[in-house]
């Protein structure tokens, strides 16, 4: 009995002595380093909180925290510049998957913009009629057609709210209503916006010229080319529906989490569309009744 609380006595002299020693020596040096190791922290954790990627901000914090733990309790396994080494290791790795997020961050000429994400209709807005929203939809419907009879290439996304600042300021401001000549014209080979994407919100046209995050995963086809993968990606990291005009085929694609939908036709652009617009359908319905009461 008296030798194990010895030894628990010795133990905790180590772990005292661990945590003395890491606070005496400092320099200035050491004052950089903490800096340093803040700032790639406090980057990492905000590029993956920007892009939804919660769970894995949680992961990294647990590891960094399970790493710092080593170092306090056993400094001869976990030196200060072995720790050092993992963090910088571990955070490259979380910065190589989000590599496309990252870029943005750097070449993002608006990025001294401040405010919210998204300052257009979706939540809190005002309600547009049940006409107005119908013929949004028709609208979009017949540009999908028109652009997929001709082999036109589009991406629109369908957005709730959820993107990142940086995909919006990526593009060129159009806030527009809804037409189909518009989104016929953006999209128009060799026009300045048709390569990149069109964002809507609401009753309106967003920004277009948007550039997306591509997906990184490599099960999907070959004949995926840059605008399939960056729809795909989109879905991947915000609460958005993306539709695709295939420039090769004229075939349009519905992307939801990920998942691809392809050869839609009309009712299924339509059961998309009303998926998207069904709240503000429901508020209007609800509107329109208690008005009639």
């Amino acid at each position: 009995m008296g030798i194990e609380l010895l030894a628990s006595t010795v133990d905790f002299a180590a772990l005292w002595q661990n945590i003395v020693g890491f606070f005496t020596g400092f320099r200035v040096l050491s004052a950089l380093e903490i800096i340093l190791l803040f700032g790639v922290i406090f980057f990492v954790s905000k590029v993956l909180r920007d892009n939804d990627a919660t769970k894995l901000m949680c992961l990294y914090w647990v590891v960094l925290l399970a790493g710092g733990a080593m170092h306090i309790f056993d400094g001869d396994v976990m030196t200060k510049q072995f720790y050092l080494i993992y963090v910088i290791l571990l955070s490259a790795l979380m910065l190589i998957l989000f590599s496309v997020e990252v870029k943005k961050y750097f070449w993002d000429v608006h990025s001294a913009k401040t405010g919210s994400s998204e300052k257009y209709p979706g939540g809190g807005a005002e309600v547009r009629s049940q006409a107005d929203t119908e013929r949004c939809i028709a609208n979009i419907v017949k540009a999908l057609q028109n652009m997929s009879k001709n082999n036109v290439g589009a991406l629109i996304v369908l957005s709730r709210g959820s993107l990142p600042k940086q995909v919006l300021q990526s593009g060129i401001t159009i806030d527009a209503e809804i037409s189909t000549q518009l989104i016929e014209g953006i999209f128009f080979p060799k026009a300045p916006l048709h390569d990149g994407a069109m964002v809507i919100h609401g009753h309106k046209i967003q920004s277009a010229g948007c550039f997306l995050p591509l997906t990184q995963k490599t099960s999907y086809p070959k004949e995926y080319g840059t605008r399939h993968r960056a729809a795909i990606g989109i879905t991947e990291v915000a609460n958005v529906i993306s539709l695709v005009v295939s420039e090769e085929t004229g075939i349009i694609s519905i992307v939801k989490q990920g998942n691809v939908t392809r050869y839609a036709d009309y009712d299924m652009l339509m059961d998309a569309l009303k998926d998207y617009y069904w709240q503000e359908m429901l508020l209007t319905t609800k509107k329109t009744s208690g008005g009639n009461r």
